[in-house]
């Protein structure tokens, strides 16, 4: 359930980012933003599970806390900081 609520947000921020930069410079601009903010999104999510599989022994897996989901609540708190200072912020 976690991992659900985390990618709904992630959802949501991409809509944001989309509508920014659409508002900005048009379509291609928009879809630059979430293609950046995809790949951000999967190369951190490798780097976290890499961690996670090392920080979460099996007998802590339950249905409801996996390594996937320890995984994405670790990639959560660097592209929060990341994303408020790169979409977030207006650049004059």
């Amino acid at each position: 359930m976690i991992e659900v609520l985390i990618f709904h947000l992630h959802i949501v921020c991409a809509l944001f980012v989309f509508t920014k930069y659409w508002q900005k410079g048009g379509i291609k601009e928009g879809l630059m933003g979430v293609g950046l903010f995809a790949i951000m999104f999967s190369i951190g999510w490798v780097i976290t599970s890499f961690f996670a599989k090392f920080a979460m022994p099996d007998k802590w897996v339950t249905p409801y806390f996996t390594r996937d989901t320890l995984a994405l609540v670790l990639l959560l708190i660097p592209e929060i900081f990341f994303y408020k200072n790169f979409f977030m912020k207006d650049k004059g």
